[in-house]
This record gives structure tokens, C-alpha cells and sequence, in this order.
């Protein structure tokens, strides 16, 4: 997927809010026996999460999904530390009961993300809106999860504003693309942890990421900040800089 910015806008509303929670698994989809998950939130991920908030039923979100993949633009703040810890479940089969097996899984301990969240398209407008609304009123129709259904979600309301595209040498704190070349000159490495990822940024109607769609990127956590060399970004409306794909 494309992450300059959209031209066909000069500036993205935009939601700002906190994701955090117990646990989470955003699964990584070529570890199926032993499912591994992704360090952080996807974009996936999110775009279920809102459409559990705004009460969108399961055969709705098969038109939903590669629309809002188009639609809608994110970035990711790590907030805290990532943690992995591995647990085991009880799996059943649905045709057969008694037939259970134990199956460990990787789940990330105390996630806990800033997450921005912007339209480039008009028609996704209103759902962004929607959804702002709803989170800063503290209300769901349905049980945000981060990946699993028994891992809740905390939203927290970090206000609105919009997003304008730049390009040029920049900080942020946020992930970006690796393409965009680290400033090893204003990074000091002896109290970092960069960490690279490749995710999901579409799915179709099916419910299937496109591996053709994914983007790899690094991050820190805690808050750093990295140093890239020079890429296309957006300015938030307080002068921070994101990538969103």
C-alpha cells in the first residue's frame, strides 16, 4: 500500500486516542500452529475494533473492511514496553466437543498505544466522526477487544484535529517506514530499542489480509523518539509528525 500522503485532500480529520489493556494478540497469520502476534495494534485490528464500537454486525464488515482499508489512514505510538508471554489454551473443535487440545499462544502483556486515526476519504467521514463521538462519551455497542475476544479494551478520548502532508527530514515517535533511512546521527543507540515489523494494512471481503499489502516499518516503545532522513509524513494539527498507512 502507498503511504505518501493523499493529494486529493489538503488536510485529514483526524481522531487521536489511547488503546490499551491487560492483554492482547494481534495474530501474525503465517503462525497458525503456534500463533505469534504483532507488536502492536494494526490497522486491521483497529478497523475491527471500530466497527465493534459503533455496532456493526459481522456480514456488514465484509463491505466495510476493504473500504475502510482504503478509507481510513493510522499510526502508532508504543507507550509502554513490549512484552510477550506465552499461555496455553484449551481448544475445541465445533464438530466434535471431546476431541480438545492444549495450544499455546504469544500474547503481549500491558499493551498500551497512542493511535491516530484520520480519513482521506469523504464517504468514510461520518464513520470517523462516529466513532470520536463514541469513545470520547466513553460508550461501545459492542466489547472493543484487542484481537481476542477475551482481551478487552480501554479507550481513552485524546481529542481531534487534522493532519497535513510534509516531506522533508523529520522525528517522530510513531512507526515509519524503513525506506525513509534512519538518522543514525541523531539516534543515541545506547539506550534504544528499535524494533521492525511488517503489517497488515488491508483486508478484502473475505476477511484475508493481502500479503501484497503489508508495510514494513520500525518503532521504538517507550515514547522515544527515532530520527529519519528524509520521507513523505503528515503533521498532526499539534506539530508532531506520523506516518499513516
Amino acid at each position: 500500500m502507498n503511504m505518501s500522503p493523499d493529494n486529493a485532500r489538503a488536510t485529514l480529520p483526524a481522531l487521536m486516542l489511547r488503546i490499551s489493556g491487560r492483554w492482547a494478540h494481534f495474530k501474525k497469520p503465517e503462525t497458525n500452529n503456534n500463533p505469534l502476534t504483532h507488536d502492536f495494534i494494526t490497522k486491521t485490528a483497529l478497523l475491527g475494533l471500530i466497527g465493534a464500537v459503533l455496532g456493526v454486525e459481522r456480514q456488514q464488515m465484509r463491505a466495510l473492511f476493504p473500504q475502510w482499508s482504503e478509507d481510513f489512514l493510522y499510526g502508532v505510538q508504543v507507550l509502554g514496553t513490549v512484552k510477550k508471554e506465552s499461555w496455553s489454551f484449551t481448544m475445541r473443535e465445533v464438530a466434535n466437543q471431546n476431541n480438545k487440545a492444549p495450544r499455546p499462544m504469544e500474547l503481549l502483556k500491558s499493551p498500551d498505544f497512542l493511535v491516530a486515526l484520520a480519513s482521506r476519504n469523504e464517504r468514510s467521514d461520518e464513520a470517523l466522526q462516529r466513532f470520536a463521538s463514541f469513545v470520547e462519551k466513553s460508550f461501545a455497542c459492542y466489547t472493543p477487544v484487542l484481537g481476542l475476544h477475551n482481551c478487552a479494551a480501554e479507550l481513552e478520548f485524546r481529542g481531534t484535529g487534522e493532519f497535513s502532508p510534509q516531506s522533508g527530514a523529520y522525528t517522530t515517535k510513531g512507526f515509519a517506514p524503513r525506506s525513509h533511512n534512519l538518522d543514525k546521527e541523531r539516534i543515541d543507540f545506547n539506550n534504544f530499542r528499535l524494533g521492525l515489523e511488517s503489517i497488515p494494512t488491508h483486508q478484502n471481503n473475505d476477511f484475508w489480509n493481502n500479503p501484497q499489502n503489508y508495510v514494513e516499518v520500525c518503532y521504538t516503545d517507550e515514547g522515544r523518539e527515532i530520527a529519519l532522513q528524509n520521507g513523505e509524513y503528515f503533521q498532526f494539527s499539534n506539530g508532531t509528525a506520523w506516518n499513516l498507512v
